[in-house]
């Protein structure tokens, strides 16, 4: 079995931060399924603007909303504004990994859907 990546946001905004929150990650609803992210799944966080990197797991936001709120915990490793990838992994076995492809999904500033690609490059032997 190997982890590989299965789905990214890429570039989205943090939205909100909220230290008294229950922990977690709060995404708006249209990015879940465009990313193929459940609700409780872990998700990997990359802060661009100060270089953290966290785990956590998502509660599903509001539909259109454009919510990326980090709370609890959580809500120390980043500010509102900054940049974030977040990122989800799948384990897959050897022999099935010729043309995984994971789901990219990207967001202009508003953490609006711009684009969603299959392409960081397929695995071929």
């Amino acid at each position: 079995m190997r982890t590989m990546l299965n789905s990214k946001i890429h570039r989205a905004r943090v939205t909100r931060c909220d230290l008294e929150y229950e922990g977690s990650i709060t995404i708006d609803r249209d990015l879940l399924q465009a990313a193929n992210i459940l609700p409780n799944e872990q998700v990997q966080v990359l802060n661009l603007n100060n270089g953290a990197r966290f785990a956590t797991y998502v509660i599903e936001g509001e539909a259109g909303s454009g919510e990326i709120g980090l709370n609890g915990a959580a809500a120390r490793c980043a500010c509102k504004g900054d940049m974030v990838i977040i990122l989800t992994y799948v384990q897959i076995a050897e022999e099935s990994l010729t043309g995984h492809m994971p789901t990219l999904v990207y967001v202009d500033r508003n953490n609006r859907i711009t684009s969603v690609k299959h392409a960081i490059g397929a695995i071929s032997f």
